[in-house]
Protein backbone atom coordinates (compact mmCIF):
# COMPACT_ATOMS: atom_id res chain seq x y z
CA UNK A 1 0.00 0.00 0.00
CA UNK A 2 1.44 3.53 -1.03
CA UNK A 3 2.58 6.04 1.96
CA UNK A 4 -0.29 8.74 0.25
CA UNK A 5 -2.88 5.97 0.76
CA UNK A 6 -2.11 4.94 4.59
CA UNK A 7 -1.64 8.82 4.65
CA UNK A 8 -4.87 9.55 3.61
CA UNK A 9 -6.67 6.90 5.87
CA UNK A 10 -5.52 8.09 8.71
CA UNK A 11 -6.84 10.87 7.80
CA UNK A 12 -10.05 10.03 6.84
CA UNK A 13 -10.43 7.99 9.89
CA UNK A 14 -9.50 11.18 12.09
CA UNK A 15 -11.35 13.11 10.10
CA UNK A 16 -15.00 11.39 10.85
CA UNK A 17 -14.04 11.49 14.62
CA UNK A 18 -13.81 15.00 14.31
CA UNK A 19 -16.99 15.34 12.23
CA UNK A 20 -18.80 13.50 14.96
CA UNK A 21 -17.55 15.28 17.93
CA UNK A 22 -18.12 18.61 15.47
CA UNK A 23 -14.48 19.27 16.61
CA UNK A 24 -13.39 19.75 12.79
CA UNK A 25 -11.89 23.51 13.27
CA UNK A 26 -10.05 22.33 16.62
CA UNK A 27 -8.56 19.43 15.16
CA UNK A 28 -7.33 21.38 11.97
CA UNK A 29 -5.39 23.84 13.99
CA UNK A 30 -4.11 21.22 16.01
CA UNK A 31 -3.13 19.05 12.80
CA UNK A 32 -1.40 22.16 11.15
CA UNK A 33 1.31 22.52 14.53
CA UNK A 34 1.67 18.52 13.74
CA UNK A 35 2.38 18.98 10.42
CA UNK A 36 5.08 22.01 10.67
CA UNK A 37 6.88 19.80 13.53
CA UNK A 38 7.02 16.87 11.49
CA UNK A 39 8.42 18.82 8.37
CA UNK A 40 10.85 20.90 10.09
CA UNK A 41 11.90 19.21 13.23
CA UNK A 42 14.58 16.95 11.99
CA UNK A 43 15.95 16.48 15.15
CA UNK A 44 12.31 14.70 16.66
CA UNK A 45 12.43 12.80 13.22
CA UNK A 46 16.02 11.57 13.76
CA UNK A 47 15.05 10.15 17.17
CA UNK A 48 11.76 8.55 15.84
CA UNK A 49 13.60 6.93 13.42
CA UNK A 50 16.55 5.55 15.36
CA UNK A 51 16.68 1.57 15.19
CA UNK A 52 17.62 1.48 19.21
CA UNK A 53 14.72 3.96 20.84
CA UNK A 54 12.47 2.09 22.44
CA UNK A 55 8.62 2.32 22.12
CA UNK A 56 8.61 3.54 25.29
CA UNK A 57 10.97 6.57 25.06
CA UNK A 58 8.74 7.72 21.74
CA UNK A 59 5.89 7.24 23.57
CA UNK A 60 7.37 9.33 26.03
CA UNK A 61 8.60 12.03 23.84
CA UNK A 62 5.34 11.96 22.07
CA UNK A 63 3.56 12.92 25.21
CA UNK A 64 5.51 15.68 26.05
CA UNK A 65 5.72 17.00 22.81
CA UNK A 66 2.20 17.01 22.22
CA UNK A 67 0.92 17.37 26.04
CA UNK A 68 -1.51 20.19 24.79
CA UNK A 69 -3.23 18.62 21.57
CA UNK A 70 -6.55 16.47 21.96
CA UNK A 71 -6.39 12.97 22.75
CA UNK A 72 -7.73 11.85 19.11
CA UNK A 73 -4.56 13.47 17.51
CA UNK A 74 -2.27 12.69 20.57
CA UNK A 75 -3.83 9.03 19.67
CA UNK A 76 -3.64 8.94 15.84
CA UNK A 77 -0.25 10.22 15.55
CA UNK A 78 0.98 7.74 18.76
CA UNK A 79 -0.65 4.58 16.49
CA UNK A 80 1.46 6.01 13.34
CA UNK A 81 4.93 6.05 14.94
CA UNK A 82 4.35 2.51 16.58
CA UNK A 83 3.23 1.54 13.54
CA UNK A 84 6.26 3.14 11.91
CA UNK A 85 4.29 5.17 9.88
CA UNK A 86 6.48 8.69 11.30
CA UNK A 87 7.21 9.44 7.19
CA UNK A 88 3.25 9.52 6.88
CA UNK A 89 2.48 11.90 9.60
CA UNK A 90 3.04 15.26 7.85
CA UNK A 91 1.09 13.99 4.49
CA UNK A 92 -1.69 12.59 7.11
CA UNK A 93 -2.13 16.24 8.63
CA UNK A 94 -2.20 18.00 5.12
CA UNK A 95 -4.66 15.44 4.20
CA UNK A 96 -7.10 16.03 6.98
CA UNK A 97 -6.54 19.87 6.62
CA UNK A 98 -7.42 19.58 3.02
CA UNK A 99 -10.80 17.45 4.21
CA UNK A 100 -11.72 20.31 6.83
CA UNK A 101 -10.85 22.95 3.95
CA UNK A 102 -13.78 21.60 1.70
CA UNK A 103 -16.12 21.02 4.43
CA UNK A 104 -15.89 24.47 5.28
CA UNK A 105 -15.70 25.85 2.02
CA UNK A 106 -12.00 27.57 2.20
CA UNK A 107 -8.76 27.06 0.54
CA UNK A 108 -5.18 28.05 1.14
CA UNK A 109 -3.69 30.73 -0.90
CA UNK A 110 -0.29 32.40 -1.17
CA UNK A 111 -0.28 35.68 -1.87
CA UNK A 112 3.23 37.58 -3.28
CA UNK A 113 3.21 41.22 -3.09
CA UNK A 114 6.22 43.42 -2.90
CA UNK A 115 4.48 45.08 0.28
CA UNK A 116 2.34 43.52 3.17
CA UNK A 117 -1.36 43.08 2.64
CA UNK A 118 -3.37 45.15 4.58
CA UNK A 119 -6.40 43.67 6.37
CA UNK A 120 -8.74 44.85 4.02
CA UNK A 121 -6.43 44.06 1.15
CA UNK A 122 -6.04 40.34 2.20
CA UNK A 123 -10.34 40.16 2.96
CA UNK A 124 -10.35 42.42 -0.92
CA UNK A 125 -8.22 39.92 -2.21
CA UNK A 126 -10.44 36.83 -0.61
CA UNK A 127 -13.72 37.32 -1.51
CA UNK A 128 -12.85 38.47 -5.42
CA UNK A 129 -10.81 34.63 -5.91
CA UNK A 130 -12.60 32.80 -3.25
CA UNK A 131 -15.70 33.27 -5.86
CA UNK A 132 -13.41 32.06 -8.72
CA UNK A 133 -12.60 28.90 -7.34
CA UNK A 134 -16.28 28.66 -5.96
CA UNK A 135 -15.14 29.00 -2.24
CA UNK A 136 -16.80 30.75 0.61
CA UNK A 137 -13.45 32.02 1.63
CA UNK A 138 -9.55 31.87 1.38
CA UNK A 139 -6.83 31.33 3.84
CA UNK A 140 -4.41 33.37 2.76
CA UNK A 141 -0.30 33.66 3.69
CA UNK A 142 1.23 36.89 2.29
CA UNK A 143 4.79 36.42 1.40
CA UNK A 144 6.75 39.64 -0.23
CA UNK A 145 8.79 39.27 -2.50
CA UNK A 146 10.55 42.51 -3.98
CA UNK A 147 11.39 40.84 -7.49
CA UNK A 148 7.97 41.02 -8.49
CA UNK A 149 8.30 44.82 -9.05
CA UNK A 150 4.54 45.86 -8.20
CA UNK A 151 1.27 43.83 -8.79
CA UNK A 152 0.33 40.74 -7.33
CA UNK A 153 0.80 37.15 -7.57
CA UNK A 154 -1.71 34.37 -6.06
CA UNK A 155 -1.43 30.53 -5.57
CA UNK A 156 -4.06 28.59 -4.87
CA UNK A 157 -3.68 24.82 -5.16
CA UNK A 158 -1.67 24.52 -8.45
CA UNK A 159 -3.52 27.44 -10.29
CA UNK A 160 -1.53 30.72 -10.19
CA UNK A 161 -2.91 33.79 -10.96
CA UNK A 162 -0.30 36.25 -12.04
CA UNK A 163 -0.86 39.95 -12.04
CA UNK A 164 2.43 41.09 -11.42
CA UNK A 165 4.44 43.79 -13.90
CA UNK A 166 7.45 41.04 -13.83
CA UNK A 167 5.12 38.63 -15.43
CA UNK A 168 3.24 40.99 -17.45
CA UNK A 169 6.59 42.04 -18.87
CA UNK A 170 7.84 38.44 -19.03
CA UNK A 171 4.63 37.39 -21.59
CA UNK A 172 5.01 40.39 -23.56
CA UNK A 173 9.17 39.27 -23.98
CA UNK A 174 7.66 35.99 -25.16
CA UNK A 175 4.93 37.06 -27.24
CA UNK A 176 7.76 40.12 -28.98
CA UNK A 177 9.95 37.21 -29.82
CA UNK A 178 7.27 34.25 -30.68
Amino acid sequence: MSDITVAGRYAVALFQIAKEQNLINQLEEELRIVHEVFTKDTELLNFLAHPKMTGDAKREVMKNAFAGISPSVQDTVMLMVERHRTAEVAPMAAEFIELANEENSVADATVYTVNPLTEAEAEAVSSAFAAKIGKRNLRITNITDSTIIGGMKLQIGNRIYDGTISGKLDRLSKQLLG
